[in-house]
């Protein structure tokens, strides 16, 4: 959650104009405490403007194309849509729990990447690095033990828990 943006600064910074629906779905991805799916997204829209779903993926193609949004990938093979990095929001890593399905923002400093390294031993123009860790979260830990089975992801091989 980025409380600092100034979501209409950043539309038009980027060349975007500042439309009801691109503010609107700006603001839900930016007001979010980690990064939403089209149908959280969607929900969320319910309750302010209408948008059709066609045109929901259009403004977020749109804010990825103009990096003010990121699109990132989940291990369920659906994206998800968090800010881009801004001078009020760094660059940051994600985890996705295999259980159930959440993605939350990790601290920035929590994993670090030597860039320039990389740029030196990579004979390639980077234009996006994007780290995330899968694994079973917190909560899914917790309810595990509470039900007094083994944690999920330590059961017999082959064995997945859901």
């Amino acid at each position: 959650m980025c409380d600092a943006c100034d979501y209409t600064e950043l539309l038009e910074s980027s060349g975007l104009g500042h439309t009801p629906g691109r503010l609107q779905i700006f603001e839900i991805i930016g007001n979010s405490s980690s990064p939403l799916s089209v149908p959280e997204i969607a929900f969320a829209l319910e309750r302010t403007i209408p948008i059709n779903r066609v045109t929901l993926y259009r403004i977020l193609d749109l804010l990825v194309e103009h990096k003010i949004v990121d699109r990132i990938t989940a291990g369920d093979r659906s994206f998800r849509y968090g800010l881009a990095e801004n001078p009020n929001h760094p660059h940051h890593p994600h985890f996705y729990c295999t259980h159930c399905g959440s993605m939350e923002c990790l601290n920035p400093k929590s994993i670090t990447l030597d860039m320039d390294t990389l740029k030196t031993t990579f004979p390639a123009v980077i234009e996006k690095v994007e780290v995330r860790l899968d694994g079973i979260c917190k909560t899914c830990l917790r309810q595990q033990r509470s039900r007094g089975g083994r944690e999920p992801g330590h059961g017999t091989q082959g064995e997945r828990h859901r």
